[in-house]
């Protein structure tokens, strides 16, 4: 039996495998790296869009959250195809025609090369709790599977996304993202059916389950579950991993069609693990929260089966990591280190970079294993876009929208005070108003006092200049 697991499981891990190895073909240069060269197509900017999104996340941390709550851990997988709905809008052609590779350049040529360093940073803080929630849910995973400590399983992943990336950029996470995508559809679809039946349908969740909070979007409280949806929808706007898909296609068409077969098919990704964890909540109250997906397959999928699904989530999980590291390594390539460090590096010395600071990025992560083993996944990731948003949204949304009436300083107060205002809201009151809420209106409040201002000051430097003779008492 044990043959049927790793026989189903091998033929999973192969088709990524070579999917890989055909991607490190095509990578020349740091911009091949990034972008993949703008010449992807709408299937593998879906792929890269979906490869990313749809990791731990979407897949373990829902199934964890609705064996806790119900129907409110679809909130993440729903989120995220409403930003990715958002991304076929003129924001979206905005983003793809300014033609620059991170969103820092995006907001560079609104408010100057200050701002790129402050985002890149506040939003790479953000991603990496993204990959933190990711490395849970592999140590999850390795735990229901191979029984292994934290540590353990965190440097198996490790290990596992530098050898997944390292030499395919986003060419690695997009065809293998196509493939990965269509792997885990077919088997959340499959566990969420087999589930549905052993529950015995709509009468058998009726009868098991009442309809608050197990069936209800806001099973958590109205504030917590709009706060999480919400910081989908600012996180897919504002990281730079999405831009980074958006910007990889060979024109907007392609752009747009890849970011509406996301929108369409995330969303159903976490219907099947919404029904698994309900099922697992209603015949084994004892499983660990963060193990009720892969331990379903385990228990009730044919063994070939159940080690091919076990095997996407391993990849899925895989890929979403990676996906993420790439976009923290692109910002601090081509924001931090060519615009600040290094101006006159070469393309080989930026692609070298770019792959050492994945392996710091990956090293980094471990040492956030052991104390925050058992914690919500999804929590972990709500934060994470919540402070995306707060740090990107409104700048960027001002530098698409009304470039000519921000400032400089005001875009860069705004970038600085929204995630340092939502980070010590979150410190200062954790259990209180979700910190997504006062960082975006900090944010806000920011941008607008402070462009304001700045306006007044320029149109009394204006009147002085034109009117030197006249009084103090008569200036507008």
């Amino acid at each position: 039996m044990q043959g049927m697991y790793f026989l189903g499981g091998g033929m999973v891990l192969l088709s990524i495998t070579g999917a890989g190895i055909y991607a490190s073909s095509k990578v020349k240069s740091a911009e091949d790296f990034s972008t993949g060269g703008r010449r992807a197509n709408s299937l593998l900017v879906a792929g890269t869009l979906m490869g990313t999104m749809v990791g731990g996340a979407a897949t373990i941390g829902t199934a964890q959250v609705a064996f806790r709550f119900g129907l409110s851990g679809w909130w993440f997988c729903l989120g995220a195809g409403i930003g990715f709905l958002l991304l076929t809008s003129q924001l979206g052609r905005r983003l793809y025609e300014s033609a620059t590779e991170t969103i820092p350049q995006v907001l560079a040529k609104t408010y100057g090369n200050q701002i790129s360093p402050i985002v890149a940073v506040f939003t790479s803080f953000g991603i990496y709790f993204s990959f933190v929630a990711n490395t849970l849910a592999f140590v999850a995973l390795c735990s229901s599977i191979l029984h292994t400590s934290p540590m353990h399983a965190a440097i198996l992943e490790t290990l596992l996304v530098l050898a997944y990336v390292l030499f395919g950029g986003v060419w690695g996470t997009g065809l293998a993202g196509i493939i990965k995508v269509v792997f885990v559809y077919a088997a959340l679809l499959y566990c969420g059916v087999v589930a549905y039946i052993r529950v015995g349908g709509v009468s058998g969740l009726g009868t098991a389950f009442s309809f608050h909070p197990w069936f209800s979007l806001f099973g958590r409280g109205y504030g917590v579950d709009l706060a999480a949806g919400f910081s989908m929808l600012l996180g897919v706007l504002s990281t730079q991993t999405y831009f980074q898909a958006i910007a990889s296609a060979r024109n907007f068409k392609a752009a747009k069609q890849g970011a509406l077969i996301s929108a369409v098919v995330t969303p159903l990704v976490g219907i099947g693990a919404v029904v698994v964890g309900l099922y697992m909540r209603s015949a084994f109250p004892a499983t660990p929260s963060a193990e009720v997906l892969p331990a379903f397959a385990l228990l009730f999928l044919p063994p070939m089966l159940a080690g091919a699904v076990v095997a996407t989530l391993l990849v899925a999980v895989i890929g979403c990591s990676a996906g993420l590291a790439l976009g923290m390594s692109t910002m601090f390539t081509l924001d931090i280190y060519r615009q600040h460090l290094r101006p006159a590096a070469s393309q080989k010395e930026l692609l070298l970079v770019q792959r050492a600071s994945l392996l710091a990025v990956c090293l980094g992560t471990l040492l956030f294993v052991n104390g925050s083993a058992g914690s919500l996944i999804l929590d972990w990731s709500f934060l994470s876009m919540g402070l995306r948003g707060c740090t990107v949204l409104f700048p960027l949304l001002a530098a698409m929208f009304l470039p000519g009436w921000v400032t400089p300083k005001a875009g860069c107060a705004a970038a600085f005070f929204g995630p340092m205002t939502s980070f010590v809201w979150h410190v200062v009151c954790p259990r209180g108003i979700d910190p997504l809420y006062p960082g975006l209106l900090a944010s806000l409040a920011t941008l607008v006092v402070v462009s304001v201002l700045a306006k007044s000051r320029i149109v009394e430097i204006l009147w002085r200049a034109t009117h030197k003779d006249a009084p103090s008492a008569g200036r507008p």
